[in-house]
């Protein structure tokens, strides 16, 4: 029997996307499925979409301490084998949820599996296309190591075990900006990251996202994170391609 799979979305007035978000779910028709909803106390119209959807997921709605706080509540609450969280502008592709439940039905040693991610921007549009295709080159080598100079895994394609949180625990919320990047090391210290070649999910980017307007916070925290768990070596590669990075981004993408 395919996993039951558990996705978490942590919201806070996302208005604006959450329905496309939460619709890309539950239209894939995956048959074991669990939907979370962590809004932060939203007070632009989101609840109301929650209420429209009532029947098909279950959310929760109340002042939290931010993003991790929300994430963390989730994986407390999830009752899936697999279990993955998806941001409330983020969209699945079609067949997501099917792909991801067959690879770890079919490979029950697998503990984290992650896919190719588009860029998006708050049109829907493909935007940062040679980004996307960088981070499918280092996903295509499928070195380990390489994860802790760089981070070529996109959040909205990885899943992992549920029962990983009890042996490394939640996400650290000391790593706002790269929490997921502290969690992805922590978990192939004694795992495999599994790779599957396909498109699974679609990242939004636009003007007051926290990917456009914190890229220098982000690199900031990747650092410390990485600093943690690699080589003299590894940190020295880390900090050079974390500067060249950061300036691409200030100078190419983030301009107002």
């Amino acid at each position: 029997m395919l996993p039951k799979i558990s996705i978490i979305i942590p919201t806070l007035n996302q208005a604006r996307f959450i329905e496309e978000t939460i619709q890309s779910i539950l239209t894939q028709n995956y048959p074991h499925l669990e939907l979370i909803v962590l809004d932060g106390g939203s007070s632009d119209g989101t609840l109301e979409i929650l209420h429209k959807y009532a029947d098909s997921l279950t959310w929760i709605s109340e002042p939290d301490e931010g993003q991790v706080d929300a994430i963390n509540k989730g994986l407390k609450m999830v009752s899936g084998e697999v279990v993955a969280y998806l941001n409330s502008d983020d969209v699945y592709l079609p067949d997501t949820l099917l792909t991801v439940g067959k690879y770890f039905y079919d490979h029950p040693e697998c503990q984290i599996l992650t896919g190719k991610c588009i860029n998006i921007d708050e049109n829907g549009v493909e935007t940062r296309v040679l980004i996307k295709l960088y981070k499918n080159f280092w996903l295509m080598l499928g070195i380990d190591k390489c994860l802790t100079v760089l981070d070529y895994v996109s959040q909205p394609s990885t899943f992992w075990r549920a029962g990983l949180k009890d042996s490394i625990g939640l996400f650290d919320d000391q790593y706002r900006n790269a929490m997921d990047y502290d969690y992805w090391l922590r978990i192939i210290r004694d795992h495999k990251l599994h790779f599957i070649n396909k498109y699974l999910a679609k990242f939004r980017i636009y003007p007051t996202s926290i990917t456009s307007s914190n890229s220098r916070a982000q690199y900031d925290d990747e650092f410390r994170v990485a600093s943690r768990y690699s080589t003299s070596l590894q940190i020295f590669l880390h900090k050079i391609h974390a500067g060249v990075s950061c300036w691409i981004y200030e100078h190419f993408f983030n301009r107002k």
